[in-house]
């Protein structure tokens, strides 16, 4: 008696393995979304308020190092939601920038504004600085502390020199001799326009309702922002910018300890002398948006992109230029969204790139190619927009010089590979016939036969050639060749 097999199971076995791997996936994936949640929620648990709990309050420190922008805002929310839900006594943000963009500033001065949690910035270690807009964040912070050595101020947006270029020369003082004396009498005696006093008396308003809230001295914000006046951490104490002087973390923690601050959940005593520090590191994509956020490293990737796609389209197959330049446009474009991107110039840009291409398919005689580095030469200078930022944000002059030479080398090697292909004979059609050199099989008068390239050909020509002569093709008109005798 032979037993029945049971094929169906045989066959459904993978099936049931390939739908198990692909819920252990599924629910990998899930987990990994849900884990940041979940380490906030177990840092609180429902229905008990963190700031009651019996356990040990931490005080979190958070650095921001170099120019602000959209990854210091990023770091700077979610620290301070990493503190209310862990229930830290408060934030330290330490600090050592020269500036940064505005609206990010901006950001990053609502979010400590809305803190229940205090934020106490500290310019260290010593010889750091917070100039530009980290004078706005000391003046918004509820404890603002400073390391001896340091120094802040000089907030006037350098976006308001003339031009919007750094080292624009100071606008012009006294009167215009080529005004009328009506002219002379209603023109502002500081040069500037009406834009810019707009944008300074903005940002007076500004830092003086934040040294009001805060009470600290707003009449040197004031300074600070139309004179760039600057102050080192002794002068600033002296003139009530900051709160205190600190050597480092733990004695700030026992210099604030005991102070009464005022927050958007109401006043708090610090209780952070001996306090437990924990401090935040940038995770990995924190640290790669703050490498690739450099303009010059932005620039660089998105030149490579474009060159690579580019040499994937003229040589379909290679692979190779196609996945590097998709990758370096990807990320090219991810540095540009947080980088204040001026349009214009991304077009010129791109512009110039395509003349540079066009120049191998045009007879322009190198006008087009030239247009071409010129556009990506300018398209590169202007590609940040400086009136977003209170520092100069832009690719360097090397960087812009090294990219331009390279690009015009590329535009130099494709327009010498056009005019050497132009020069090159013909191999295929009609013309590849002529100049091939021939022996004549037979002739009779002015007709007659001779081999070309292997073959036979029906052949004419007006003077009499002999059997076995040497002949060059000088024509050809269908099936016939004109020859003449090899000289």
């Amino acid at each position: 008696m032979v037993l029945p097999t049971r094929p169906a199971v045989r066959l459904r076995l993978p099936r049931l393995i390939r739908g198990a791997a692909w819920m252990v996936l599924a629910l990998g994936a899930c987990l990994l979304l849900l884990a940041p949640d979940a380490a906030r929620l177990s840092a609180q648990p429902a229905g008990e308020p963190a700031a009651d709990r019996p356990v040990d309050r931490p005080v979190l420190l958070l650095d921001i190092k170099g120019a602000i922008g959209v990854v210091s805002a990023g770091q700077m929310a979610k620290a301070l939601q990493r503190a209310a839900a862990a229930g830290a006594q408060a934030l330290i943000v330490r600090v050592d920038t020269p500036g940064g963009l505005l609206s990010s500033t901006r950001e990053m001065i609502h979010a400590i504004l809305a803190s229940p949690v205090p934020v106490v910035m500290y310019v260290a270690p010593d010889g750091s600085r917070a100039a530009s807009a980290g004078t706005y964040l000391m003046y918004a912070a509820h404890v603002a502390a400073m390391a001896p050595s340091t120094h802040l101020g000089a907030a006037t947006p350098i976006s308001l020199s003339p031009g919007g270029l750094p080292g624009s020369p100071p606008p012009q003082q006294g009167p215009d001799p080529a005004k009328d004396g009506k002219d002379k009498e209603t023109a502002p005696a500081d040069g500037k326009t009406s834009a810019e006093r707009k944008a300074i008396n903005d940002a007076v308003a500004y830092i003086r309702s934040l040294a009001e809230l805060r009470g600290r001295n707003a009449d040197w914000a004031e300074r600070a922002v139309r004179e760039a006046a600057t102050l080192t951490a002794s002068a600033a104490l002296k003139e009530r910018v900051i709160d205190l002087i600190a050597q480092d973390v733990n004695d700030l923690l026992a210099r604030v300890d005991g102070r009464a601050v005022k927050t958007q959940a109401g006043e708090v005593r610090l209780e952070t002398k001996g306090s437990r520090i924990v401090e935040l590191k940038p995770d990995w994509k924190t640290e790669i948006m703050q490498v690739i956020s450099d303009p010059n490293v932005a620039l660089i990737l998105l030149t490579i992109g474009i060159y690579g796609i580019l040499f994937e389209f003229w040589n379909p197959g290679v692979v190779a230029p196609g996945v590097i330049g998709g990758i370096c446009l990807i990320v090219g474009l991810a540095a540009l969204s947080v980088l204040p991107v001026n349009y214009a110039g991304l077009a010129l840009l791109i512009l110039g790139v395509a003349l540079m291409v066009a120049e191998a398919f045009m007879p322009s005689f190198g006008i087009v190619g030239l247009g071409g580095i010129a556009a990506f030469a300018i398209g590169a200078l202007f590609l940040f927009d400086p009136d977003q930022s209170d520092i100069p944000i832009q690719a360097s002059w090397p960087v812009i010089a090294g990219l331009t030479a390279l690009s015009a080398a590329f535009f130099l090697g494709v327009l010498g590979l056009a005019m050497r292909a132009r020069r090159r004979p013909v191999v295929t059609g009609a013309e590849e016939m002529i100049g091939s050199l021939g022996e004549v099989v037979q002739w009779t008068g002015a007709r007659g036969r001779v081999r070309v390239l292997g073959e036979i050909w029906s052949a004419e020509s007006p003077l009499v050639l002999a059997e076995g002569q040497k002949v060059r093709v000088k024509g050809r008109t269908g099936l016939v060749l004109t020859v003449e005798p090899k000289n």
